[in-house]
């Protein structure tokens, strides 16, 4: 029986066009990648936009510093084929990683060909495995985060090549973007008076920044967050801060501030706002950057 008669091809077209457009949404991102950092996943969505799924391992309580990756955990993304992390040694679980991924399956570490300052980086999950030789808290450089934008777009050109334009394209866009956001934070900075400019943190994950504003570094428990000062340690802290006229010191999001408290309490510098350090608990970079320039030129502009 004819149903549809000579007009049959007219209407079985916009059946078959709706049928390929429903599996092609249906089907959603092509290439399924893998973010071991929250900054890192923030980046490959802004560079990857719609033709990627990204899969944060890490969640948004975990510690980019001390994932420990399960079986289970890499069962959960099958089908990716390229895990990105941060680099620069932040990650001393990669020889695990690598043991347990499928042998066509890459890392990138995004900070790997990025200019580095030196600095022992001693957590203390990694105690008696290694120490860090750099600094890996590099993405509060923007500019370092520019340029990591560029190296993404490569990286995800080559396992999507057909994308190649449009990641160049969103690349672009976003790279504009951090120029924006850098010029905002330049113009925020020249609040604080030059001599006003030292930071005064938890730990040492600000020297990014300080180099590249401007400001001098100085970390009440070093590299490391969860170690202590001794006394003798501590004194010299208190004295080195009061000869140099710190005004504020700024806890972390993620560390314990008692000691910062007990400082304060002694030398009279004034306690800041949380910083962040790692990205974790913000929805993007623009909102940790904003966020931490907001509250350090609120605690040294006024002094």
């Amino acid at each position: 029986m004819e149903i549809y008669g000579k007009f049959a091809p007219m209407r079985f077209f916009p059946i078959m066009a709706w049928c390929v457009a429903f599996c092609v949404a249906a089907h959603g991102a092509e290439l399924k990648v893998v973010s071991l950092h929250p900054l890192i996943g923030d980046l490959l969505k802004q560079v990857g936009g719609d033709k990627i799924e990204v899969v944060d391992l890490i969640g948004a309580k975990g510690d980019p510093h001390s994932f420990e990756p399960r079986t289970e955990d890499i069962a959960a993304v099958s089908g990716a084929k390229v895990y990105f992390v941060s680099g620069m040694g932040l990650e001393g679980y990669l020889p695990k990683l690598r043991s347990i991924l499928a042998a066509d399956v890459r890392i990138v570490e995004v900070g790997a060909t990025l200019p580095a300052l030196h600095g022992a980086c001693e957590h203390e999950e990694h105690a008696n495995e290694h120490q860090h030789e750099l600094d890996p808290h590099w993405w509060h450089s923007v500019d370092l985060f520019r340029r990591a934008t560029s190296l993404i777009a490569v990286e995800l050109s080559k396992e999507f090549p057909t994308e190649h334009e449009v990641f160049e394209k969103n690349a672009t866009a976003y790279r504009k973007q951090l120029d924006e956001l850098e010029k905002w934070l330049k113009r925020e900075i020249v609040k604080i008076p030059k001599d006003h400019r030292k930071l005064a943190t938890t730990h040492s994950a600000f020297q990014y920044f300080c180099k590249a504003y401007g400001f001098e570094s100085f970390a009440v428990q070093g590299v490391n967050r969860e170690q202590m000062p001794g006394a003798k340690e501590l004194a010299e802290l208190m004295k080195t801060l009061k000869d140099e006229k710190v005004a504020a010191i700024f806890p972390e999001r993620e560390s314990n501030p008692k000691i910062l408290t007990s400082l304060t309490q002694d030398t009279g510098i004034k306690l800041g706002g949380e910083l962040i350090a790692d990205g974790r608990g913000v929805t993007s970079y623009e909102e940790m950057i904003r966020s931490n320039v907001t509250i350090i030129v609120s605690a040294l502009s006024a002094e």
